[in-house]
């Protein structure tokens, strides 16, 4: 299983070296900073989504070997939220926190992804074997907050968009459809 998840992590590095290939070619466009920060952000979304698409996928016949890769696949997640917020912090605004604090007030969209990406740091930091043992059963119900962080991450990205919302209610869609699945699995073992 090691080999399995060394090629997820090469995958998942794939878009950072597309990225900094992109950053050499100079191929990133009029305004690189931005786009370097969307792609980043974007793939956050993205490994997130299929982080959470872990759980009903693996109670599928011959799928049950998919949740070894969850976590994995919620520290990409976190790796590219990291990028994307240093990307900010670094490139757009260079550690200029007045300019930081000011935009986090005015701006929802930024409000929004600063309160996700703080909840998806300690479960980041909390995802390996010693933390679910220091936190035992505390562990689960901490872990759970990728769920109302992954609403806020929707909603930074739908805060964030001027004008074409096709991804984002695709995104939108998909998430609510693994929510959902986890509220229909919850009443059903209950009831």
């Amino acid at each position: 299983m090691v080999g399995w998840r060394r090629l997820v992590w090469l995958i998942g590095l794939i878009p950072l070296g597309w990225l900094l290939l992109g950053l050499w070619q100079n191929t990133l466009g009029a305004n690189p900073v931005e786009r370097m920060i969307r792609f980043c952000g974007d793939w956050a979304l993205w490994w997130l989504l299929m982080t959470l698409a872990v759980s009903p996928l693996r109670r599928l016949p011959g799928w049950s070997g998919l949740i070894r890769f969850r976590r994995l696949l919620g520290l990409l997640s976190l790796f590219y939220a990291l990028l994307h917020v240093s990307g900010y912090v670094v490139l757009d605004h260079f550690f200029s926190w007045e300019t930081i604090w000011r935009d986090i007030l005015k701006r929802p969209y930024i409000t929004v992804g600063l309160m996700a990406f703080l909840l998806l740091v300690p479960l980041g930091v909390t995802s390996t074997r010693a933390w679910m043992q220091r936190l035992g059963r505390h562990w689960g119900a901490l872990h759970r907050l990728i769920y109302p962080a992954s609403v806020l991450v929707m909603g930074h990205y739908v805060l964030m968009i001027k004008a074409d919302y096709r991804a984002a209610f695709v995104y939108g869609v998909i998430l609510a459809g693994l929510l959902g699945w986890r509220v229909v699995s919850v009443v059903v073992r209950s009831g």
